[in-house]
């Protein structure tokens, strides 16, 4: 984003809060990066529409501050790069508030929080030599198990970790819960046999932000105070409700 994009995405959304302009008047939009292939996070409906938890959140907080935004399909491996580089202005995305990512963006408040799911075959230990793990690239799973010292095989989608996990590539994997739902009802994925749990460590069982591009920093403070809104008058828990068979708040 130019110097000057910036001072008038600035300028125009801080007169849409105050009220001063009417949500059409913003330009431009305010841009939002969803992914389009992680039910019931964020996916596309059988019309092709964007929709799913973070899509439905995001959409809300739009509309709880009176703000015009735009959707963009982005990909986890990439997002941090993209909110750094000013690509988009939020990654309606739940990623975890770590060092690392801290350097690079900006985060919201926690929006939910995350828990981790290790799935493996029977009897497979984490620690056992020559086992490698399936985890999704630009994950913190996938940095989770650079720390360890684990044998890691990135994968993009949920179809790659399955092929990754059948033909013996990968004899275990770990991944957000949230990421994972579609996963573990695929058929495929139910015919490995696989034993699943939560796995839990401080590291990875935690909350769960949205990212920001870190030179805005005027929307941290609204999109904040919007997740406190939308949570107090029931709007984030209708959403949970209809996207979600948990509580995640």
């Amino acid at each position: 984003m130019t110097d000057l994009r910036r001072h008038l995405c600035r300028l125009l959304f801080s007169l849409c809060l105050l009220g001063v302009l009417p949500v059409q008047a913003q330009n431009p939009a305010i841009r939002i990066g969803v992914f389009e292939d992680a039910p019931p996070l964020s996916y596309r409906d059988d019309k092709g529409t964007l929709t799913g938890f973070t899509v439905a959140i995001a959409e809300a907080l739009c509309a709880e501050l009176r703000v015009r935004c735009e959707l963009q399909v982005v990909r986890l491996e990439t997002v941090i790069d993209d909110l750094a580089a000013g690509k988009i202005d939020i990654a309606a995305v739940g990623l975890l508030n770590t060092p690392e990512r801290r350097k690079r963006i900006a985060f919201t408040k926690p929006v939910y929080r995350s828990t981790t799911l290790w799935f493996a075959r029977p009897g497979t230990k984490l620690d056992a030599p020559g086992v490698r793990i399936a985890v999704f690239k630009g994950s913190a799973q996938e940095r989770f198990a650079q720390t360890m010292g684990w044998q890691s095989i990135g994968a993009i989608t949920d179809a790659d970790i399955i092929d990754q996990l059948a033909a013996g590539v990968a004899q275990a994997g770990i991944a957000p819960l949230m990421s994972s739902f579609n996963l573990i009802r695929n058929p495929r994925f139910l015919k490995l046999g696989l034993s699943t749990q939560v796995f839990s460590t401080p590291e990875l069982d935690t909350q769960a932000s949205f990212g920001l591009n870190p030179r805005n920093t005027e929307l941290k403070d609204a999109i904040d105070r919007g997740l406190d809104t939308i949570k107090r008058n029931g709007v984030f828990d209708h959403i949970n409700s209809q996207f979600l068979t948990l509580r995640v708040d």
